[in-house]
């Protein structure tokens, strides 16, 4: 079990495994596209990724921050990417994207192989939302190591926007 101490609602959650820390080679993991295709993380090599967990899009606070991250990587350029991973079936996720008119995210769900919420910690479980992913924010440098890391301690609250972005820009 991880040690970050994480909360729904006021009550402990826990998480399983440990997520990567700054500096540390970003674990690859596959998990399937709206369009239901395997997609890794190496993928994406030679750019900046800003990588985002969430329990579902389905939600208030996930939705806010699944817009928020995509409006202000869209103001980044290529070089920076948006990669969003829940447990959401894909057919989810591209309904919610359709609907929000979310174009700069790559929404990608973990449900098949549940290889992300293993190799970055991430998987809730205990709790009501045992088998669903915690929020956490991080940033992947072009040279593949994490830059910057985030798993917000109250599930219910949006992760530090600011921080992830500077972390984005920096590069």
């Amino acid at each position: 079990m991880t040690d970050a101490k994480v909360t729904f609602k006021g009550n402990p959650v826990k998480l399983a495994g440990h997520p990567p820390k700054v500096g540390d080679a970003a674990p690859d993991f596959a998990a399937v596209a709206t369009d239901l295709s395997t997609k890794k993380l190496s993928d994406f090599k030679g750019r900046v990724v800003l990588l985002s967990s969430v329990p579902s899009l389905d939600t208030g606070v996930c939705d806010t921050e699944t817009r928020r991250f995509s409006q202000e990587i869209g103001k980044l350029g290529d070089a920076v990417i948006l990669l969003t991973v829940s447990r959401d079936l894909p057919f989810a996720q591209k309904r919610w994207c359709g609907g929000a008119g979310v174009t700069n995210v790559v929404a990608l769900s973990d449900f098949r192989d549940r290889a992300f919420g293993k190799a970055y910690g991430v998987e809730m479980t205990d709790g009501p939302l045992a088998g669903l992913l915690a929020r956490t924010v991080t940033v992947i440098g072009k040279d593949g190591k994490v830059r910057y890391h985030q798993t917000v301690p109250e599930i219910a609250t949006e992760p530090d926007y600011d921080k992830a972005l500077a972390a984005a820009k920096a590069g």
